[in-house]
């Protein structure tokens, strides 16, 4: 078949090599200039530093297979994610843990005398938290809450936390011991020469033809047999329905000589200081040794229609929309929607190239049967 990707970033690249190893013809396009979508890497000119340029991407996953896939295309060597944050002009690690409790508190508690501690400085009227802000109050207490997750999440979402669904807070942990690492997944580690890199590698099959600066049409895919669409699923009909929300990022780069700030994220959890974070590029690449250094001071604000989306917002009118979107792409033939824009979720890179490979053993099994292959393999509702 002649195939069409839209998008070389994760999903297309994936998709388009298992389809490229069948014997199929595939072509890839990408509106930006480069390959790897949003976790594209690229040496810094001044310094040396491999900089991620769209932001920091930190490989973990419970999956052997995803893990193994990766490690095909690109050598990962250890990298243990530790976070600071500095609020009410202190430093904490997170997630919370014990030492931040302690810390916080001036206490010297053990792990179950924090977690009494805890409960008892949480607000046990909240039984059912539906808002962020409730989850908070019911698991962390006022304290906690105000110094560590309040200011942050007004700034990342642009909204009240009274607003925001509890299912945001659920995803991040309050241990009970001094394990500071990040992430709990069995495998972590960052790409020896970057993201790009091993892309390029994904993609170097003779069966695969990139071209980049090439934005997608709907008018293409009458030359194609199928389309795997990785783009905005409101982009794809043209907005008809209206647009999808997302938070943006802006980027403001600075350069320094030595160790700016000694890790590689710094969280500023005060609403009064305008970025929510500032990341230090060369400790993502604790292996190398650089004179210099390169940060970003991370600023987050609600997406413009020329600006590249980053977050799903998936409050209840998006959702709506959403819902609208997911009956048009439904009812149409020829077209998969694919990866964190085309089906409207927040997406790990794991979980991203899980579900490409999902998605195009799908495909094939479809093809192989003379069946017809959905809109969706993993519905965005």
């Amino acid at each position: 078949m002649n195939l069409l990707m839209v998008g070389a970033g994760l999903s297309g690249a994936v998709i388009g090599r298992m389809m490229a190893e069948e014997g199929h013809d595939v072509t890839i396009l990408d509106a930006r200039d480069h390959i790897a979508g949003n976790c594209h890497t690229e040496r810094d000119a001044e310094t040396g530093v491999m900089v991620h340029v769209y932001g920091p991407h930190i490989f973990h996953t419970d999956d052997a297979e995803v893990w193994e896939y990766v490690n095909r295309y690109e050598t990962f060597l250890p990298y243990k994610h530790q976070v600071r944050t500095t609020s009410q002009q202190q430093v904490f690690s997170l997630p919370i843990n014990l030492h931040t409790i302690n810390q916080y508190y001036r206490k010297t508690m053990r792990p179950d005398e924090a977690r009494a501690f805890i409960e008892e400085v949480a607000d046990k009227s909240i039984t059912d938290p539906q808002t962020f802000e409730e989850q908070a109050l019911r698991f962390v207490g006022p304290d906690i809450y105000e110094a560590f997750f309040k200011g942050y999440t007004m700034k990342q979402w642009g909204v009240s936390p009274t607003e925001l669904p509890a299912s945001i807070l659920k995803r991040l942990p309050v241990r009970f011991s001094y394990d500071d690492n990040y992430f709990f997944h069995a495998y972590q580690g960052m790409p020896e020469n970057g993201y790009t890199d091993m892309v390029e590698r994904i993609l170097d099959h003779p069966g695969i033809t990139v071209k980049l600066s090439t934005r997608f049409t709907r008018d293409m895919a009458e030359a194609y047999d199928h389309v795997f669409y990785s783009g905005p699923l409101d982009g794809y009909f043209d907005y008809e329905s209206g647009r999808l929300g997302y938070r943006t990022l802006d980027f403001e780069k600075f350069t320094e000589t030595g160790d700016y700030q000694g890790c590689a994220v710094m969280n500023y959890g005060d609403v009064d200081v305008p970025y929510t974070r500032i990341t230090e590029h060369k400790h993502f690449s604790p292996w190398e040794e650089h004179e210099g250094t390169v940060c970003y001071r991370e600023f987050s604000r609600e997406c413009g229609p020329d600006d590249i989306p980053y977050y799903p917002i998936r409050l209840m009118e998006e959702k709506a929309m959403l819902g609208t979107y997911v009956e048009k792409a439904n009812a149409e033939t020829g077209v998969t929607f694919v990866g964190r824009l085309g089906t409207y979720r927040y997406l790990d890179m794991d979980v991203t190239i899980r579900e490409a490979l999902d998605t195009g053993r799908a495909f094939l099994q479809h093809a192989a049967d003379g069946t017809r292959m959905p809109a969706f393999a993993k519905p965005p509702l």
